[in-house]
């Protein structure tokens, strides 16, 4: 092991993972497929491009057709079918209604079990869109080009409002409803937005969340950056009822159910969108400093999305399909709403969190709605194994697709979601990508490749991978190094740039392989997307986590997710974060931050065993300087670790403000266990 390990440069991350086996598609998976032409991939091979993601474009209805596929004149600022005239909303709603208007387009479930499921036709969903476009163009005044922010939870007016906001050419900029005032008020200033779409309040985890103090906070926090919100429109949670203990403030607040019956049976013609108009901002997370907008174009990100929709997760109109993700993040946007709803399948939008009232909601919601799709992330699926490890066996549901998406899933992780979550009928789709890129970058096409646990897989059709070395030297397929996955070509999917930036959309995801600043040639212009990865003898790729993320012990770089995966192979282990410590002897040093399922209790001999685990997986030089056995980890509204709270509570540094987190109060216990 040590001799391996001396073998890797500095700039290359040592990589200890084993290689997993392979897993076959269901017969019954494939004889339904929509791809299963084996020449997909010689098609849409680097020597055919661009010319291959034509057919993505004629899987939309344009107005008029595109003059130029791709338009790489000014790198790397890429314009996707050139000349062509669309509208989004029509596309996902307006072009299934002559066969399929009594179709289910959106299903609203709502967290409680006693209220009813809602199911919204493409023809209610027509006419829901028309009249709230007609009252955001009538009577508040928006236009063509014009920026809305819209803080709102899980629900279908949501969905309504994002398509009304595309119908009139109108840029909406959906901020994740868990998000405080502060995030809300930070992307109002920097879009330059002057409307703020809300709602009273929502159900979570069986709690009332009065969510209207958030825009009235976040009104205040935009004055005092010497900006303005004119108008605070709320939906009512339940319509007929304001629920807010915040009372309406006359001449900026309307709710919009008081209103929008003034508007009913109004039509608003989609307006004719330039195929490079940007369709929405969305703003990535977890960034310091001056909020990032990855601005998406109308006709390249719903060409790219309705594919990925079509061919990655097969979604076919008779699907019902769900996406456990948030509306407010970009596979919300991107695989709830504009890819599934272009397709004219049934999209489920889930109100709460999928533990209420207990771990088997998910299950038995795929009973009682014939679920046959279902996408979630590796977060979500260790929760669901850590707390009901057992339920998905209780109920009679079959689903033919199952998606993991987000972050790395770990091998043995992945097999409890094939063997015990999809009944091993289901084919898994495991894919890599980015808010910034609108749509799957590696996946296996299910009928296509067969799945390996923890891999990615290869490019998706027409997205062409490279791994590159801290010095921009290409690390081969099979080597067992890992380095900097890139993109070395453009895609329709990609975003435009980051809003009112450029000069940092440069910066941030293409000068530092970029072979030649002067060069109008793509391919001097691979992608950049600063997570680390490798590339194994069969094409697949194995995501390591963001570049940021790699901790350099005594000059070996370890990817964390390799660590922690190593980890959750011990028996009684629910999640795992690794950080980097400070060390007076190696520099840096692993630490393991352990969650333990229901019923275990930490012990000495239990974190023995996983730093046993450690060594024997990876080897001594990753042996963790601590485990630290917590009664939880601190996560976001969205269940993401905070690994970045637990550095700093190993390096005994400030926190910041945890108070948006799901569970605020576990970060001070966690202190007192480290620091004490």
């Amino acid at each position: 092991m040590a001799d391996q390990q001396s073998e890797v440069s500095a700039t290359e991350i040592a990589v200890h993972w084993q290689e997993e086996e392979y897993y076959e598609a269901p017969a019954s998976f494939v004889a339904q497929a929509n791809l299963t032409d084996p020449t997909v991939y010689e098609r849409f091979s680097l020597e055919n491009f661009p010319n291959y993601y034509r057919e993505f474009g004629e899987m939309l209805d344009w107005y008029k057709p595109w003059d130029t596929l791709l338009d790489s004149t000014n790198p790397p600022f890429w314009r996707w079918f050139v000349g062509g005239e669309l509208n989004a909303s029509y596309n996902c709603i307006d072009r299934h209604l002559e066969k399929n208007k009594n179709k289910t387009a959106l299903y609203f479930v709502p967290e409680s079990e006693h209220d009813p499921i809602e199911a919204i036709t493409y023809q209610e969903l027509f006419v829901r869109v028309n009249e709230l476009a007609a009252y955001l163009r009538d009577s508040i005044g928006l236009r063509r080009g014009d920026r809305v922010t819209v803080h709102m939870p899980m629900v279908a007016e949501l969905a309504v409002t994002m398509l009304a906001c595309a119908r009139l050419g109108v840029i909406h900029s959906v901020v994740f409803g868990g998000f405080s005032a502060q995030a809300c008020a930070d992307r109002v200033v920097d879009s330059g937005s002057t409307v703020l779409i809300t709602m009273d309040g929502y159900w979570r985890d069986g709690k009332w969340l009065d969510h209207k103090e958030k825009a009235d906070q976040a009104a205040a926090l935009v004055h005092e950056a010497g900006r303005e919100l004119e108008k605070v429109l709320i939906f009512e949670r339940h319509p007929g009822e304001y629920r807010s203990s915040f009372s309406v403030v006359d001449g900026r607040d309307i709710v919009v159910n008081d209103v929008i019956g003034q508007y009913k049976g109004k039509r608003v013609d989609p307006e004719r969108m330039k195929a490079e108009d940007t369709l929405f901002l969305m703003y990535t997370s977890g960034s310091t400093g001056k909020p990032k907008a990855a601005q998406h174009s109308t006709g390249g990100y719903l060409s790219y999305v309705t594919a990925m929709s079509k061919y990655i997760l097969d979604v076919k109109p008779t699907d019902v399909y769900w996406c456990m993700a948030d509306i407010g993040w970009i596979t919300g946007h991107s695989f709830i709403v504009y890819g599934p709803l272009s397709l004219g399948a049934s999209s489920i939008i889930y109100e709460g969190v999928p533990t209420y009232p207990d771990a088997g909601r998910p299950w038995r919601l795929a009973e009682q709605m014939d679920i046959n799709i279902f996408h979630t992330s590796p977060t979500a699926i260790r929760s669901l194994r850590k707390v009901g490890p057992d339920e998905p066996a209780k109920y009679n549901y079959h689903f033919k697709l199952m998606v993991t998406v987000g972050e790395p899933i770990e091998p043995d992780v992945w097999r409890w979601y094939y063997n015990v979550v999809g009944k091993r009928e289901a084919a898994v789709v495991d894919t890599y990508w980015q808010t910034e890129n609108g749509g799957f970058l590696c996946s296996t096409v299910p009928a296509l490749k067969p799945m390996k646990p923890g891999s990615a897989g290869p490019g998706v059709p027409g997205i062409h991978p490279v791994i590159y070395d801290d010095e921009g030297n290409e690390i081969p397929p099979g080597t067992g190094k890992g380095g900097n996955i890139c993109i070395r070509n453009p895609w329709p999917g990609s975003m435009l740039g980051i809003w009112g930036d450029p000069d940092r959309y440069v910066a941030t995801y293409y000068s530092r392989y970029c072979k030649d600043r002067n060069s109008k040639d793509w391919r001097d212009w691979p992608y950049f997307a600063g997570d680390g990865a490798m590339l194994a003898a069969d094409g697949y790729f194995r995501i390591l986590g963001r570049i940021d993320d790699v901790i350099n012990v005594a000059g070996h770089r370890l990817g964390t997710k390799e660590i922690e995966s190593a980890t959750l192979k011990v028996s009684g282990v629910a999640e795992a974060a690794v950080v980097a410590a400070h060390d007076e002897i190696k520099g840096i040093s692993p630490e393991i931050f352990v969650s333990l399922q229901p019923g275990v209790s930490p012990s000495d001999e239990l974190g023995q065993q996983i730093v046993d685990s450690v060594v024997r997986e990876i080897g001594p030089i990753a042996r963790p300087r601590k485990v630290w056995l917590v009664p939880d980890l601190p996560k976001t509204r969205s269940g993401k670790i905070m690994r970045r709270v637990l550095a700093s509570i190993s390096n005994d540094s400030d926190v910041g403000d945890v108070t948006s987190l799901a569970n605020p109060e576990i970060v001070e216990a966690i202190r007192e266990m480290v620091q004490r």
